[in-house]
Order: structure tokens, then sequence, then C-alpha cells
């Protein structure tokens, strides 16, 4: 299959004016401008002037887990029946028949993270998914692609507030998440022995205390930003903050971590007060101070749908538009853990592509063509 005639935003190899991007079986076979494309005589995509683009990509949603119109019947987001809960996985949340899939992957938007919600100080595993397949085993790229926890009010909330029990407090639920890393190292050095011991709860912590995959800490405010790094700090975790609400108090510390912080969302009203700093300039201040991000919808808090908006706005307010465009993108995609796969069109990487017949980030323009591993899908 080619799809030709059109910008080609390739995100890590460039941007060809008149480009053309060949794929066969799944996988990008070859890319580049018009005038060097090889003869070709198969089937082929004219995208007529319009934008071609890898898929997008939103590493933070609870989409397919948080289900459109089904009320709490379909909302499997938070086990809160304990604070810390690692055995549980996204992935066995989620329904492939949301509505809001079809609508996502209409708008462009491929891969996301799908991630249990923040009311559990360690709410469980994150699934990097694609946003089409009739089962979530076809949907899966990476049923465990990190390990969600969460800093600040939500889990204060849910149960120092709603429950009466820890954690009540910061301090508890910096305790808490320093018990459970402590255990989790026990556990791996009683494994590396070769002591037969099966715990759910410690062989979900495992890939995370040896450095397999990362952590995604919630935090919105500074001092829950601060306490998340220091805790991955003294555990040696790989990690991004996800939000970031708050991230304009300690830019110098987000460009000496270099980690990719997933900031969002920022087209909503502040619901809570950790989220009072909400702005769609945080994405500009950071990229100017040197650092990479990532916007995230945190679908349903915002529809995932909204990404190229999401991305619009943070031009707007200062974002370079190529940095934009690896925030919903690339950027996402080295969250995940899942690169090498999607995120940048590249030979050998996924035919995950998009034609827009006009700017992505412009709410004027229509999506012409959606392809997942190269089958079409609009």
């Amino acid at each position: 299959m080619r799809i030709y005639n059109g910008k080609l935003i390739t995100i890590e190899n460039g941007v060809f004016e008149k480009g053309y991007v060949d794929f066969e079986d799944g996988k990008i076979t070859a890319f580049g401008a018009m005038d060097t494309a090889p003869a070709y005589d198969g089937p082929a995509l004219d995208a007529k002037g319009g934008w071609i683009m890898p898929g997008l990509i939103d590493a933070h949603t609870h989409i397919g887990i948080c289900e459109e119109s089904s009320g709490g019947m379909g909302n499997d987001c938070n086990e809160s029946s304990s604070p810390a809960t690692p055995e549980m996985r996204a992935i066995d949340g989620v329904n492939p028949w949301d509505p809001s899939i079809r609508k996502s992957r209409e708008a462009g938007v491929i891969t996301v993270g799908v991630c249990p919600g923040s009311a559990n100080v360690i709410g469980g595993q994150i699934a990097a998914m694609k946003l089409a397949g009739e089962t979530v085993e076809e949907m899966s790229i990476k049923p465990c692609a990190a390990i969600k926890m969460a800093m600040g009010e939500n889990p204060k909330k849910t149960y120092g507030q709603g429950k009466g029990v820890a954690p009540k407090t910061r301090m508890a639920i910096a305790a808490i998440l320093r018990k459970y890393l402590t255990n989790a190292q026990l556990y791996a050095a009683k494994k590396d022995a070769g002591e037969k011991v099966f715990e759910p709860d410690m062989e979900a912590l495992l890939p995370l205390i040896r450095g397999e995959i990362p952590v995604h800490f919630h935090a919105h405010e500074a001092d829950d930003i601060l306490t998340a790094i220091r805790i991955s700090h003294e555990f040696n975790l790989k990690y991004s903050i996800v939000h970031a609400t708050d991230a304009r108090r300690i830019i110098p510390t987000f460009v000496a971590e270099g980690r990719i912080p997933m900031v969002g969302p920022y087209a909503c009203w502040a619901s809570k007060h950790e989220m009072m700093n909400n702005s769609p300039t945080t994405p500009g201040l950071l990229q100017k101070a040197g650092a990479e991000v990532a916007i995230t919808t945190d679908h349903d808090v915002t529809p995932l749908w909204l990404l190229p908006m999401f991305a619009g706005l943070a031009v707007r307010e200062g974002l370079d538009e190529e940095a934009a465009f690896r925030a919903i993108t690339i950027n996402g995609a080295k969250a995940l853990g899942v690169d090498d796969r999607v995120g940048s069109i590249a030979v050998g990487k996924d035919a995950d592509i998009v034609v827009y017949d006009g700017h992505p980030f412009q709410y004027l323009t229509k999506t012409e063509a959606v392809f997942v591993n190269g089958k079409q899908y609009k």
C-alpha cells in the first residue's frame, strides 16, 4: 500500500512537503519525498495535498475501562477496596466496544495507555493498547507497560475522608509506597535466591523493581511531584509524572531529571485545589526550558478524540509546533516503552498512519483515512 501526495510528518525523520509512505504486512517499508519515490503499481491512496503522519498517542487514558454512557456499571477504574492493588491489571477491565474507542480512532488516536484510576496509592498495571480489534488480545501491545501510583488529594479523599483509614495524609501515601517497594525488593531477593514464593501483589511489582518498566505517578502539585521523584531515586525507579499541573514551580527539576511528563488535561476547569494552576501554557514553559513533554487528555476527564486540539492549544500558548507533534506521538510511545513499534514514520515500525485534509491542530480539519497495523479503518 502507498499513501502519497501529502505533507509527510515523520516526527523523527524529517518533514516532506510532498511525501509518500509505503507499507506491507502491517509494517512501514519506505517513505520520503515524492520525487524520490520508486515506481509502484500496487494499491494507493492519494492524500490530495493533506497531511500524513503517524497515529496519535496518549499514554494516560481510562478509555475502555471507564466506558462512555455506562455510568457506574461501566466504571472499572478504581478497585478502592485497598489503597494498594498492584496486582490489578487495567487490561482485564477494558471493554473493546466502548463507543469512545471508535470516536477516538476516527480522530487519528491509535495507541493509548489504559490506566487504573488514582483513588489508590498503587492502582495497578497500565496496558499499552491500540484502539482497533475485537478483543483485548488483538488490541494489546504491552499488557503491563507501567505501574500506576498516585500522590495527593485523590487517595486522601478516597481513604482518609471516605473510609477513615490510611492514607489520611501525604505522609501516609509516601509511607505506603516505601513499604510496598521495600517488600518488593525483599521479595525479589528471595526469588533470585531460588526460593519458591508467590504473592500476586509482589509479582506485579517485580518488573518495576528490576527496572524493566516504569512507574507513572499521578501528581498535580509541585510538592507531590517532588515526593514522587524522591521515592523514585530511593528505589532506583524509572518514572514519569502524569498531569504535572504545578510543573511551572519546579521547571529546573524537570530539565535536570530528563524524564518526559504527561501534561494535562488542561482544557477543563480546576475541579479540585491541586489543579488551580491548570493551564495550556505548561507544555511550552517546560519545552522552552529544555524539557520534552507528552500531552494527555486523561480521557474520560476530557474526550480522547480532542487530543489534536490539546496540542493546538499548547502551541497557541507557547509550545513549538514540532514539539507539539512529538508530544502526541513519540513521547507518549516512550512513556509506554513502545517507541520501537509506534510513534513515528520509520521503516520497520507498525503501519499506524493517519491522513488529515488540513493541519491536524486546526479545528476545521477532518480525518480522511486511518490505518492501524496496515489495515484501513476509515
